[in-house]
């Protein structure tokens, strides 16, 4: 169904006449703003995915295993 340039300007007269030229501009200016606020978001994102994530290390060999207490592993390398 292809739609020629007269059917086009029919319906836009119609679609004018049923919303209004304000109504009209206000639902294009909240498209708009949903564009930019969709580009905004995916460079966020992209920005985002090129940070290094943080780096999450092991224990340390100092701790203390489960169940023993910071005084209990001194008494072990004192002795």
């Amino acid at each position: 169904m292809n739609f020629g340039p007269w059917q086009l300007i029919i319906i836009a007269l119609v679609i004018l006449v049923l919303f209004g030229r304000g109504r009209i501009s206000e639902m294009m200016g909240d498209f708009g703003k949903g564009i930019k606020s969709f580009k905004k978001g995916m460079s966020e994102e992209s920005e985002a995915a090129a940070k290094p994530s943080p780096r999450i290390e092991g224990p340390s060999t100092d701790a203390p295993k489960a169940g023993e207490t910071a005084k209990d592993t001194q008494n072990d390398s004192a002795n």
